[in-house]
């Protein structure tokens, strides 16, 4: 998240604004498409750049970009609907390819380092605020009942007074769930077309967390908009991971002893690692889980006892609220699983990582704005029947998913149409993710896998590893690669620098699948001085270390399948 990464991911917390250009006198083919003619689409300005910089208000200069041609358009779909995009335009090149990119949360912005890196690398690149700008949302609030005053709320954009997001909007709902990236796609490839008079040779698409989800719902309802799909982190099963992230809040604030204080996320981090690291095939030197499913630490472990106090231990009631944090989202009436847990080797106290260190010191929940949606502004004050504090998780969620699921959940395990036309599916997800569940990117795959083998072999468990035909027909279109130590997207203690969409290129365009993706550690995840490297395999394979050689060297390791891992699942109407 604080490196620079072409093609990984997309941050959650990229705030910036439009940039206004002044438009040459002298008209060109980029300026010319000003008056360019497209179904529901405004074009606000086309301009030439061939200052090798981009200035967005609020942000750093983006440097060492070749000149391009700049579109900024409106879409309006609908009579409600005001969905911004930007299509930037290599002038001289191109590679021949349209590059589709996702952003994070809420969005309502415009991804620039997006853009930005998929100009460099010579597409044709385009992003979306996914039609939530217009209703004044960020990437990390759209409705809250403001930030009461609560620094860091300030400090990460929530509004000062109430707001109801996207409540009373429907068709900004859809815009959001999975209209605003397609007609971005349709109107993209239509500018590209008028700007460079052919077609693209090759779509992409590359986002992760809410990115992610935009990739899967391409595959899911748009299938022929891309040749080949990157989907970092997905936020697939969004209903339910906004109810974890309910849930997580309630957690810590259940009693004043419940809350996690500073520096202890980290005391349990060291514990976590003390007992498991080495034992997951991973090196004995890591500072990280090399697949966490194979640690049963409990922090009961850290239960204070005899003179020792807070935050050098944990009390009774934060044992508790650990104990909630790996378990996952639960109803309390019938014990379903609603959402799976956070692995162990996730916690951290570094609040950009957006997980419970982050979500507990907030005034309300962390991206509870989905739930101004459905129930508006009342969720905001605890007096109300349903509300952000009091969300009852046996009797609330249907109410939520009657009206969002089928929007915005990109659940859908059939991939067929997507694989019929030699589409091709790339997933990652960071072990350690202390945001999404990294269970829930398996859980997606593993479907996959039974929906291929219905009849076959339950999904979840590889014999072999190739033994599996169901397996094997997936892995023909789909595969995913987990990621030791990264947390959501980026960042975090392990390997989490690594280039997936040239792989993706490579198994589209010349039929070779890829087996394992180098992934590197900078010294303090700052290019050029590299601290460790090491191989994501595809999926169930894990890699493991050799047992001799340098453990900061990918070579060190094989590519193993784990066959008796145990993943966490939701109830199946919750899944997958």
């Amino acid at each position: 998240m604080r490196c620079h990464r072409p093609f990984v991911g997309a941050t959650v917390a990229l705030f910036a604004g439009l940039a206004i250009t002044s438009t040459q006198a002298m008209a060109t083919p980029c300026t010319n498409l000003q008056s360019l003619q497209l179904q529901h689409t405004v074009i606000n300005s086309a301009t030439d750049n061939d200052s090798g910089t981009f200035v967005a208000p609020g942000n750093p200069p983006i440097t060492g970009l070749p000149p391009f041609c700049r579109i900024v358009a409106t879409l309006i779909p609908t009579s409600d609907s005001s969905i911004k995009i930007e299509v930037w335009l290599p002038k001289s090149g191109w590679n021949g390819r349209f590059l589709g990119t996702g952003g994070g949360g809420f969005q309502g912005v415009i991804s620039y380092a997006s853009l930005a890196n998929g100009l460099k690398g010579g597409f044709a690149a385009t992003n979306s605020d996914l039609g939530t700008g217009s209703s004044g949302c960020n990437p990390l609030f759209c409705g809250s009942n403001g930030n009461m005053g609560n620094p860091l709320a300030i400090q990460f954009g929530d509004p000062a007074a109430p707001s109801t997001g996207l409540f009373g909007h429907p068709e900004r709902i859809k815009d959001f769930g999975y209209r605003a990236i397609h007609l971005m796609t349709e109107r993209g490839k239509e500018i590209v077309n008028a700007f460079y008079g052919q077609r693209a040779q090759g779509a992409y698409f590359a986002g992760c967390s809410t990115g992610g989800q935009n990739a899967l719902m391409e595959a899911q309802r748009f299938p022929n908009d891309y040749d080949g799909i990157l989907a970092g982190a997905p936020a697939f099963n969004r209903t339910h991971l906004h109810m974890a992230g309910l849930f997580s809040w309630q957690n810590a604030h259940a009693s004043p002893g419940r809350f996690i204080q500073a520096g202890q996320m980290t005391l349990v981090n060291q514990a976590v690692l003390k007992q498991c690291v080495g034992r997951d095939g991973g090196a004995p030197s890591d500072q990280f889980l090399n697949d966490p499913r194979d640690c049963r630490f409990d922090p009961k472990v850290l239960l204070c006892t005899g003179g020792k106090v807070p935050p050098a231990c944990l009390t009774s009631d934060q044992v508790t609220t650990m104990q909630k944090y790996y378990g996952g989202t639960v109803d309390p009436v019938n014990g379903q699983l609603i959402n799976p847990g956070s692995q162990r080797g996730n916690e951290t106290d570094d609040l950009l990582a957006l997980g419970l260190a982050f979500q507990e010191r907030l005034p309300e929940p962390a991206f509870d704005g989905l739930f101004y949606w459905v129930f508006g502004p009342s969720f905001g004050y605890p007096s109300s029947p349903v509300n952000f504090s009091n969300f009852d998780f046996h009797h609330d969620i249907k109410k939520v998913d009657d009206v969002l699921a089928d929007v915005l959940n990109a659940t859908s395990t059939d991939l067929s149409e997507f694989r019929g036309h030699g589409g091709k599916l790339l997933m990652y997800h960071g072990w350690a993710d202390p945001l999404i569940p990294s269970q829930s990117s398996i859980n997606y795959f593993n479907a996959l896998v039974g929906n291929e083998g219905r009849g076959v072999q339950q999904a979840g468990f590889f014999p072999g590893g190739g033994g599996n035909p169901a397996l094997r027909q997936t892995q023909s279109y789909a595969r995913l690669f987990m990621v030791p130590g990264m947390y959501h997207c980026s960042g975090g203690p392990g390997p989490n620098t690594f280039d997936a969409l040239t792989p993706l290129m490579t198994w589209v365009e010349t039929g070779t699948p890829p087996e394992t993706i180098l992934a590197t550690k900078f010294v303090a995840d700052t290019p050029p001085a590299v601290q460790m490297t090491r191989p994501l395999c595809v999926f169930p394979k894990v890699p493991k270390y050799n047992g001799s050689g340098n453990a900061n060297n990918a070579a060190s390791f094989t590519c193993v399948v784990h066959d008796d891992e145990f993943n966490q699942t939701p109830a199946p109407k919750y899944g997958p």
